[in-house]
């Protein structure tokens, strides 16, 4: 067993507290569209450095020396995680947040509270909170999607443009991808299909020797997981594709004799044929396989369930209207034919992605949910050098997340307004109910309330403004006061807009650790030689 330190009380807490300063100076920094970037040395990033927007960036390249302030920062780290988990955005928002309802609680906290009791009210405070933005938050369409993308985006409207289009393309269900570009344009593509990363298994399926990819039109599909070691095993179907001068995908393991041989009929009696191996391994194999052939109709020939290929039918293969087989990917476009079938798989994995709470796992239902529904849609960032290419990404993947969390739940007046507005409301509650209402509640209702405050003080702050003056002359219900373009007015109008999603999460992660580290009285910590 390894040796501990043990620090209580009062010692223990402010040093959590330093620990909380110092993360959130840094990444707090970086809100708002006059936000500072910040410059990060890395040996895991380009050349060892990165210059980034990106609160949880910033969070994650965060270590301290101290033990205790290390303990401050994990924890800060888990709120960002968290809500970046959740929403994909707002984690410089639920670290400013954190930071705020911990200060305030240190500073109007004493011994004569029950911190049990103040915690239990702050909790209710919060679903309060979220109660009234919901019942406040407004469907997105059209140009509402470009604001969401480029504020996300660091007030980017040339990239807000690209990925709001992108996810107008691939439709609600649909999935967004980013990648590297190959130059210095930022770029997308989008098909209306299943990508499957899995190429051609022979070069002579090529038939468009320019593109090095073989595309078919209207092409059936067979769907296995078992390994078709002999040609024999699929004639019955091969032969009545062969009478009927059919084209057909193979989407299985073949052997190399079969793979010569499909190659052979190709090239020798041009035959439309072309076959690429499952993607994914393990149970992801079985479950895309399944989803696929569910898309285009097909029978899927599993080893689980016992199938034999050689009963095959020419009924039991899917239909696509289009294949496009390249050497590490494949497109298959199929028509937009919903089916009761794929509806209710669609609504079971929704149901399996908000009870996940891995984010590979919910990334990986999403792609599932794209294969069945909508499009899928490749962002490909560019930039003149590697550091502006990484510091772009950051802010599309902070922008591509905020869309779709925006589609789902809806959005709100940004700039931190929403939640600046709510806390008038929350002090207007306790000063009206003060004869009523216990200490505990009351001081639970004032560290909140002015705890909402600090997203839209930052803001102002980094722009070298003071917040509470410029919300004197503004401050209504959706009005606010635009920093880029110094100009006061609806929210909405001037497209400052956060999604809801975002909001909520990144305050019910940052009361769920700040109310841990108010409540600690004792840190333990291996000790350092």
């Amino acid at each position: 067993m390894n040796p501990k330190d043990l620090v209580f009380d009062k010692e223990g807490r402010d040093k959590l507290i330093n620990g909380i300063t110092t993360i959130s100076k840094a990444v707090k920094s970086t809100l708002g569209p006059r936000g500072k970037t910040v410059l990060i040395e890395s040996p895991n990033h380009t050349h060892g450095i990165t210059v980034t927007k990106d609160g949880v960036t910033v969070a994650k390249s965060i270590f301290l020396l101290d033990p205790v302030e290390n303990l401050a920062v994990k924890m800060m780290k888990e709120a960002a995680d968290r809500t970046a988990t959740s929403a994909g955005d707002g984690t410089t928002t639920s670290v400013v947040l954190t930071e705020a309802i911990v200060l305030q609680g240190q500073e109007l906290l004493n011994d004569k509270h029950n911190i049990t009791e103040v915690i239990r009210h702050m909790n209710d405070i919060t679903d309060v909170i979220v109660g009234r933005l919901e019942k406040r938050s407004k469907k997105v369409s059209g140009k509402t999607l470009k604001n969401v993308a480029s504020i996300s985006a660091n007030n980017d409207s040339e990239l807000g443009a690209i990925i709001a289009n992108t996810y107008e393309q691939v439709g609600k269900d649909g999935i967004v991808t980013i990648e590297d570009s190959q130059t210095s344009e930022t770029y997308t593509s989008v098909t209306n299909g299943i990508k499957i990363d899995r190429g051609y298994t022979s070069n002579m399926f090529i038939n468009d020797h320019k593109k090095d990819e073989c595309i078919l039109d209207n092409v059936l599909v067979l769907v296995t997981d078992q390994e078709i070691s002999n040609i024999l095993s699929i004639e019955k179907v091969l032969k009545t594709i062969i009478q009927e001068q059919k084209k057909l995908l193979i989407i299985g393991t073949c052997s190399q004799n079969v793979i010569n041989t499909l190659a052979a009929n190709v090239v020798k009696n041009n035959l439309k044929l072309c076959n690429i191996i499952p993607p994914q391994f393990g149970y992801k194999r079985n479950e895309l396989m399944s989803d696929i052939a569910l898309a285009v109709g097909a029978k899927y020939f599993s080893e689980s369930t016992g199938d034999d290929l050689s009963l095959m039918e020419i009924e039991d293969l899917g239909r696509a209207d289009k294949i496009i087989v390249g050497r590490d990917t494949t497109v298959i476009v199929r028509s937009e034919v919903a089916s009761d079938e794929i509806n209710e798989r669609v609504s079971q994995l929704w149901d399996a992605h908000n009870l996940s709470d891995r984010k590979g796992d919910r990334e990986f239902i999403k792609q599932r949910i794209a294969s069945l529904t909508g499009g899928i849609g490749v962002i490909y960032v560019g930039g003149n050098s590697d550091l502006e290419q990484k510091e772009r990404k950051d802010r599309v993947d902070d922008a591509v997340c905020a869309v779709r969390s925006a589609l789902e739940e809806g959005i709100l007046p940004g700039g931190g307004l929403a939640l600046f507005s709510e806390s008038y409301s929350i002090i207007a509650d306790a000063d009206d109910t003060i004869d009523d209402i216990s200490a505990n509640k009351y001081v639970a209702m004032h560290i909140m309330a002015r705890a909402i405050q600090s997203p839209l003080l930052q803001i102002m702050t980094n722009a070298g403004l003071d917040g509470y003056e410029v919300m004197e002359l503004a401050f209504a219900k959706d009005w606010g006061y635009d920093v880029k373009n110094e100009e006061y007015g609806d929210m909405y109008r001037m497209g400052i807009i956060d999604p809801l999603k975002v909001t909520k999460n990144a305050l019910k992660n940052a009361v769920s650790v700040a109310t841990t580290i108010l409540s600690t009285n004792a840190i333990i910590t291996i000790t350092r030689a």
